[in-house]
Formats: structure tokens, C-alpha cells, sequence
């Protein structure tokens, strides 16, 4: 059976770092909304919106439907974003595991979010300010939940791994 592994947490907390790991490590397929936003914005739509989240959910739905495993990568922020992930696997009759990446150490991510380098060509990341003002919605169902803070790639990486069975 497919599996959707559905990436949460603000930036700079790793999940990108950790997701990319994940897919490959698995084989499956890496969906990063970052890459689908910045695509449509030099494709000139300015103001993407819903946009890249929809096209992620089309492109998860039609790789889950081959059969093929999916990890997305994506803030995905609110209950509505985390409920299409979970409608996009249902679709396809996949598997959905959530993963919300954290930093629960404040100068650590504020670190990372001042001095990361960015690897989407194009794409302006936000400022501290901007991620501590980001809405954010408290999770209302289970999920694995992975701290970053102080920890290695390959420690984040293993424990995810052994927690995915």
C-alpha cells in the first residue's frame, strides 16, 4: 500500500532538511510546495495563493494512484490544508502518516531562520518576524512529532524512521 507522509511546521524547524532525507532514503516521491509556488510566481502569477497547495494534492493523489509513496513537504499550517493531505491519500486509497517538525529551542530556530541557505532558486524565505507572526493552527489529531532542537539530520532521520516502522 502507498503511503502519504504528510510534512508540517514552520520554517526553519528542518522539516524540508528531514523530508528530503525521508524520500530518499525511501524512494518515494518529494512534493515541496516551495518548489510549486515559485514555479507559478516565474510563471507570473504573483499572488499563488491555494495554488501550490492544490497543485501538491493533484500531484500526491496521481503518484499515491501508481502506487508509488509520497513525501510533502509544506508549512501546512491550518486544519484545512492537513484535512486535503488526508483527502488526497483517502483518494487514492494510500496510507496517510503526519509528521510536524519542530525546534523547540527559540534561539536555535531563530538561527537557522537568519542564516539558512535557501535551495529553491528565486524563492524569498521569510524573516523571524514573519515566521512568529505565520498562523499556525493547533493539531486536532494524532501525529508523529519530531524536535529538531539540538539534534543531527541523521538523529532526526532515525528516530522517524523507527517511529515509521
Amino acid at each position: 500500500m502507498s503511503r502519504l507522509l504528510a510534512f508540517a511546521g514552520l520554517p526553519g524547524t528542518g522539516k524540508s532538511t528531514l523530508s528530503r532525507a525521508l524520500a530518499q532514503a525511501l524512494g518515494a516521491t518529494w512534493i515541496r510546495i516551495d518548489h510549486i509556488e515559485q514555479a507559478l510566481r516565474e510563471g507570473g502569477i504573483a499572488d499563488v495563493g491555494p495554488a501550490g497547495y492544490l497543485a501538491g494534492y493533484a500531484v500526491a493523489r496521481a503518484n499515491l494512484s501508481l502506487g508509488l509513496s509520497v513525501v510533502a513537504d509544506s508549512v501546512n499550517p491550518l486544519r484545512i490544508t492537513r484535512d486535503a493531505w488526508r483527502d488526497a491519500a483517502q483518494a487514492a486509497g494510500a496510507e496517510l502518516i503526519e509528521v510536524e517538525i519542530v525546534c523547540s529551542d527559540p534561539i536555535e530556530h531563530r538561527r537557522r531562520v537568519e542564516t539558512r541557505t535557501i535551495d529553491v532558486p528565486g524563492l524569498v524565505p521569510p524573516d523571524w518576524d514573519a515566521v512568529l507572526r505565520r498562523e499556525y493552527e493547533s493539531w486536532h489529531r494524532p501525529r508523529l512529532v519530531i524536535d529538531t532542537a539540538g539534534r543531527s539530520l541523521d538523529a532526526c532521520l532515525s528516530e522517524l524512521r523507527a517511529a515509521l516502522g
